[in-house]
């Protein structure tokens, strides 16, 4: 497959190396500073069959839109544009276009998904558990709560009855019985660790997944653009992990 990766930093560069390796060319590459283009264009794209995203989500409409309106199939894995999903979604519907995207691409994260998903519902019985969170990320990441935490505290809401909604600032007051907390500390090189800590009076119960690098998230998003290939519509990374880990 001839890809063309959107972002051109280290994840860029990580999802270039997977993708080779899996047996796919990488024909361009946009990034305002370290791309062959820095911008979207029809020259950018002339022999691409797919493309990557790890851009910036500034202008990330724009660049679905693009895209979708020329038939090519993209994986996004930039994060911080969650509120712009159904306008996304409005986009690739009405020009038939194809993309798959997901806080995390990661195939170990989302694992982690599934199991927290399912401590989460094994506590709704048990009051004396209460849950939280903390998630660490180097200094250079741009949002925060980052995706993997949003998703993650996604799915216990669904899970637990008991908890309504989802406090991330630091507390000066007690914390209420139906609100989940979240740390996000920011500092070095982390590539991400995510902590969820069931506690009760008589024990701990602490999961963790933790990144140590970036190939994780290349992976998935290469393997994603694969799964993507005979697809119309939006779809969401649950889905492409459900197909995958079901298989």
């Amino acid at each position: 497959m001839n890809i063309t990766i959107i972002g051109y930093g280290r994840m860029g560069k990580e999802v270039e190396q997977i993708a080779e390796k899996r047996g796919h060319t990488i024909v361009s590459t946009v990034d305002p500073v370290q791309g062959l283009f820095s911008e979207l264009s029809d020259e950018a794209v002339k022999d691409t069959q797919g493309v990557i995203e790890f851009g910036l989500p500034e202008g990330i409409l724009d660049r679905i839109s693009f895209l979708s309106s020329r038939n090519i199939p993209v994986v996004i894995g930039t994060t911080g544009w969650q509120e712009q999903e159904a306008k996304a979604e409005e986009i690739v519907k009405s020009t038939g276009g194809a993309l798959l995207y997901g806080s995390n691409f990661s195939p170990g994260a989302n694992l982690f998904f599934r199991i927290v998903e399912e401590a989460a519902g094994l506590i709704n019985s048990l009051d004396d558990y209460d849950i939280m969170m903390h998630e660490y990320h180097h200094k250079k990441k741009k949002d925060s709560p980052s995706g993997t935490a949003l998703t993650l505290a996604g799915k216990i809401l669904e899970n637990l009855e008991r908890k309504k909604s989802i406090c991330f600032d630091p507390l000066q007051r007690e914390i209420r019985d139906d609100e989940l907390h979240i740390g996000t500390v920011r500092g070095g090189h982390i590539p991400g660790i995510h902590r969820v800590t069931m506690d009760s009076p008589a024990d701990s119960i602490v999961l963790e997944h933790s990144a140590r690098n970036r190939s994780g998230f290349a992976s998935g998003s290469v393997i994603g653009l694969e799964w993507l290939m005979e697809k119309r519509g939006m779809h969401h990374a649950d889905s492409f992990f459900r197909d995958l880990m079901e298989s």
